[in-house]
């Protein structure tokens, strides 16, 4: 790698890209879900998911699975999908993959957690968002 690491706006941009590619299906339900890109995970992230060193997570969704919603539901805070720019940038450098599949990869996983689906339905849906 040469010059300067991607800054989390490059981060975002590829991510935000990606959600723009998706299936409409899929789209029209990521409205009132907020995109972080941060540094790494907290504390209390690492701990909930039993993970010691913060750039073992490259991302995390925050909320209930679309299907598991109800208008019965309280008020709550806004789904979210955290993306740890230290971690993904280290993942690159260590695996040699393209920034822009990594971010990709790691965007898709986190919306699959907010759809509920299989991990063979996000590698299809990842597909999709490549074309």
């Amino acid at each position: 790698m040469t010059g300067p690491a991607p800054d989390a706006d490059a981060i975002e941009a590829i991510a935000r890209d990606t959600i723009a590619r998706l299936p409409a299906q899929f789209r029209a339900h990521l409205g009132d879900v907020v995109l972080l890109v941060e540094e790494v995970a907290d504390e209390e992230t690492l701990a909930a998911l039993g993970i010691e060193h913060p750039l073992d997570l490259t991302g995390v969704y925050h909320g209930r699975p679309v299907g598991d919603k109800s208008s019965m539901d309280p008020a709550a805070m806004p789904d979210r999908i955290h993306l740890y720019r230290r971690a993904i940038l280290d993942e690159w450098v260590e695996t040699g993959v393209r920034l822009d599949d990594l971010v990709r990869h790691v965007t898709i996983h986190e919306i699959g957690h907010h759809f509920g689906l299989s991990d063979a339905d996000m590698h299809a849906l990842e597909d999709e968002a490549r074309d």
